[in-house]
């Protein structure tokens, strides 16, 4: 089982970051339970559930919905144990690329780096383009106003700004915000549920909840179907990596980043059932709510009213908006850090630190970026959902290719204090082979007959990244300068500590 050291101080946090040849240069000021906040906030189930419900609705229903949640997140669950403890050994804002250079050689670090990358980028433009959809579901049933494309990005434009200037003038007000989102999550879904379910005078039964399947994408094969209805779990559970891209910034890093990984998967995992179940045992019209522009609204406005409905909106943008400033955080600090190891075009301007010891350049670059992907939303309907499939095919891949390296280096890997122990083999071998089949289903077309306006362009956009990749690599790769284990540096800097 996993086990701790006593909590060191912040300067032997940064010694260990030495060790590793990396220039402590971010301030420590972030405990356990922030550190966790962080990877909570930007998994997000008030976000990732409701944003992805009625695709749930279609892709097998409400025996997928329930059952694939708890299938799918005792899966990500073995995933984020084994990734807990390679970052319990390599505790720095790089993350995964980090880990991937280290134990496999730096074309695994590069590759890992620009796949991880990719992820956050989606990771943010799915969550605030989420976020604006529900504020203009709002404006909606507030004032009357018609959720256009043009509207929905333009709320997202500002929404960005909102996360970006955050980041760059508040970051103790982030941590802070971190903090209060776990709470606001946690009590959100407590009163969502509860007012859905003391409020409705009809309620489907549990039979219906936990056994009924309705098929709305086209596809015959049930089968087929109940797996692409894997995705709703698949697509939410994302983003908990942050505690990694965070270490740098965490007291006692080597023990709090791991278990703010863990902590962050097993508690989404209750609240999420926990909410999917009360939304569903709410529906009251089955075909309207799977029908309409944000079925979660829908759910709202059929079992509560408008009033009703509006104030539990309330409840899920705000936990959208606290999901996606932590994303941004978690982003940025993953582009400055790929910056100081120059692996990004223009890294000598994305890897500037503020007085305040904030990666300003990449805060911003983070959300211009973001915004560009949202951007063919304005004259494709399944922009959104190609935008989602790109963060998820971006994040899978990357989250697995640490703990493949660390089985390949079996006795020769050095664990951190947060370990597996005898474990650890078969906990990565069963991660592996999850993501493996995630990242399948990720690639699969999700609706029939195949378009363009339902064609998945998650293999596409893998491709092309990784293509992009090994063309930077051919041009700038000598310059990808992360140290490598074992090197004679380290060594003498190690000496020089002890």
């Amino acid at each position: 089982m996993p086990r701790s050291e006593p909590i060191p101080l912040p300067h032997e946090d940064d010694d260990h970051l030495q060790l590793l040849g990396i220039k402590p240069e971010l301030v420590r000021r972030m405990s356990l339970f922030g550190n966790f906040a962080v990877s909570f906030s930007v998994i997000s189930v008030l976000s990732g559930c409701m944003t992805l419900f009625g695709f749930g609705l279609l892709s097998g229903g409400p025996v997928v919905m329930m059952w694939g949640w708890l299938g799918v997140g005792l899966a990500v669950l073995l995933v984020g144990m084994a990734l807990a403890e390679v970052t319990s050994a390599y505790p720095t804002s790089g993350g995964l690329y980090y880990m991937a250079r280290q134990l496999g050689g730096p074309r695994w670090g590069w590759t890992t780096g620009w796949l991880n990358l990719l992820g956050l980028l989606g990771g943010i433009a799915g969550i605030d383009y989420g976020a604006a959809s529900f504020i203009a579901a709002f404006a909606d049933l507030q004032w009357g106003v018609e959720a256009t494309p043009g509207l929905i990005l333009t709320i997202f434009a500002g929404v960005l700004v909102l996360h970006a200037l955050l980041n760059v003038f508040a970051v103790r007000a982030v941590s802070l915000f971190n903090s209060i989102s776990v709470w606001w999550h946690i009590g959100g879904v407590l009163v969502i549920v509860g007012v859905l379910a003391v409020v409705p005078s009809h309620h489907q039964s549990p039979s219906w909840v936990f056994g009924h399947f309705a098929n709305g994408t086209g596809w015959s094969n049930p089968i087929y179907v109940s797996a692409v209805g894997l995705l709703l779990a698949g697509y939410t559970f994302c983003g908990y990596d942050a505690s990694a891209h965070l270490s740098e910034e965490t007291t006692n890093a080597r023990v709090a980043a791991p278990q703010g990984i863990v902590r962050s998967i097993w508690v989404s995992l209750i609240a999420g059932f926990v909410l999917l179940a009360g939304l569903l045992f709410a529906v009251q019209d089955y075909t309207g709510t799977a029908a309409a522009d944000v079925p979660p609204a829908q759910v709202f406005l059929d079992a509560l009213g408008t009033t009703g409905a509006k104030a539990l909106l309330l409840i899920v943008i705000g936990a959208q908006l606290f999901c996606g400033s932590a994303e941004v955080t978690a982003c940025s600090r993953m582009v400055y850090a790929f910056s100081r190891d120059n692996a990004l075009p223009g890294s000598a301007t994305w890897r500037r630190v503020s007085p305040r010891r904030v990666p300003v350049p990449a805060v911003w670059l983070s959300v211009a970026v973001a915004f560009v992907l949202a951007v063919p939303s304005m004259w494709n309907a399944a922009a959104y959902g190609a935008v989602t499939a790109v963060n998820v095919i971006g994040m899978t891949p990357s989250y697995i290719v640490p703990v493949y390296l660390r089985l390949r280096q079996r006795d020769r890997f050095v664990p951190g204090p947060w370990n597996l122990g005898r474990w650890s083999r078969p906990v990565g071998i069963a991660a592996v082979a999850w993501v493996v089949v995630l990242t399948v289903l990720v690639c699969l077309p999700q609706r029939y007959p195949v378009n363009v306006e339902t064609f998945n362009y998650a293999p596409a956009t893998l491709l092309v990244v990784l293509a992009l990749a090994a063309l930077w690599w051919r041009l700038a790769g000598k310059r990808f300068s992360v140290p490598v284990v074992g090197d004679p540096q380290l060594a003498a800097v190690e000496e020089q500590i002890v």
